[in-house]
């Protein structure tokens, strides 16, 4: 094993950036909006979900580290209006709110 990030985790990483709420509100409307807990790496949840690794994304999802975004956050997010980060994964987009915000 190395400790060094894989490719796509850096070509992920390199496609990951900040965006509001307003301009996340489409993919919400699509039910395309996957979330991701702070405790949880946003480039990892996404690297795995690219990678199709199924017993992980369970795991995340099971633990509540990872879910579509619900009615509740939506109504958050926009009555807050947080900077969020997002990195596309067709057909997802994957977003989380930093921790401290």
């Amino acid at each position: 094993m190395t400790d060094q990030p894989s490719t796509l985790y850096a070509k992920l990483l390199g496609e990951t950036a900040v965006i509001g709420w307003q301009d996340l509100q489409p993919f919400f409307a699509r039910g395309a909006l996957l979330w991701v807990d702070p405790a949880l790496d946003l480039i990892a949840a996404a690297e795995g979900i690219s990678l199709d690794d199924t017993a992980q994304v369970a795991q995340w999802l099971d633990a509540g580290l990872l879910a579509k975004v619900s009615e509740t956050q939506a109504l958050d997010f926009f009555e807050r209006g947080p900077e969020l980060w997002a990195v596309v994964i067709s057909p997802w987009v994957v977003i989380q709110e930093r921790a401290g915000q």
